[in-house]
């Protein structure tokens, strides 16, 4: 079997371990399915959807890094130790920096929608509420 195969079944296997051992990654993965079509419908900018989608993709990234580590710690030391639990802690942290990102990026897109046109124009703001004149 060649190398890039079985890097690919191995991926396969981390990606279906977590989802049997953490709710907070088969979340992440709901996030994701909702998250493909919300960012095809917020915007026609291949960049803005790669980076909406990519936002999500960079948190589940993290929570798996995260999961690793736990579970590593756990088994080199099942008791409580303070230096275990620090690096559990920055775990943790790294995945709220994540969560920020993805927020951020998604909180930045939808604003930027909210304040354009369809079509991705400005707003255009008249006085009184009368339309603009056609160009010319």
């Amino acid at each position: 079997m060649s190398a890039l195969l079985q890097a690919l079944l191995n991926s396969l296997a981390g990606l279906r371990a977590a989802l049997r051992s953490e709710r907070a990654f088969r979340q992440e993965m709901i996030l994701l399915a909702v998250a493909i079509p919300a960012a095809l419908a917020l915007t026609g900018d291949p960049v803005r959807r790669a980076l909406l989608i990519g936002g999500v993709l960079a948190l589940m990234s993290v929570e798996l890094l995260n999961t690793a580590i736990e579970k590593l710690c756990d088994h080199v030391t099942p008791e409580k130790n303070g230096e275990i639990r620090d690096i559990k802690d920055m775990g943790s942290a790294a995945v709220f920096c994540a969560l920020i990102l993805a927020a951020l990026l998604w909180g930045a897109a939808l604003a930027d929608s909210l304040g354009r046109a369809p079509g991705g124009a400005p707003p255009t703001v008249t006085p009184a509420g009368f339309a603009p004149s056609p160009p010319r």
